[in-house]
């Protein structure tokens, strides 16, 4: 199973981007798949996840109204569409794949894409 993460970017504060993550090796059309950011020097926090169907979405505080997480099972893929990027969002970027027991556990992990946002 691979995740394979890419969009990531240099972009000026109050612009925007679009993530990917494709999934191979099998398919998580039934799962639950979300995303994560780590700045440095901090740890890795939870940023949205999505349920397996796209109804279902959720968002952490801070990028709320901002962020908007989608999928296309057919493809395999999960997107996160960054507007209004702040200084703030600098991280990098991880997607991850079949919740266990919670939206904030995975057991898989893509390799990351590293977005910087300037001032």
């Amino acid at each position: 199973v691979q995740l394979q993460a890419s969009g990531g970017g240099l972009v000026q504060a109050g612009g925007s981007l679009r993530l990917s993550c494709a999934a191979s090796g099998r398919t998580f059309s039934n799962d639950h798949m979300g995303w994560f950011r780590q700045a440095p020097g901090k740890e890795r926090e939870f940023v949205a996840a999505i349920n397996w169907s796209g109804v279902r979405k959720y968002y952490a505080d801070s990028v709320k109204g901002r962020f908007t997480i989608s999928r296309d099972n057919a493809k395999n893929t999960v997107y996160l569409q960054m507007n209004s990027l702040k200084p703030e969002d600098t991280a990098v970027y991880y997607c991850a794949a079949e919740a266990r027991g919670s939206i904030y556990e995975y057991i898989h992990w893509g390799q990351g894409t590293l977005v910087t946002v300037s001032s």
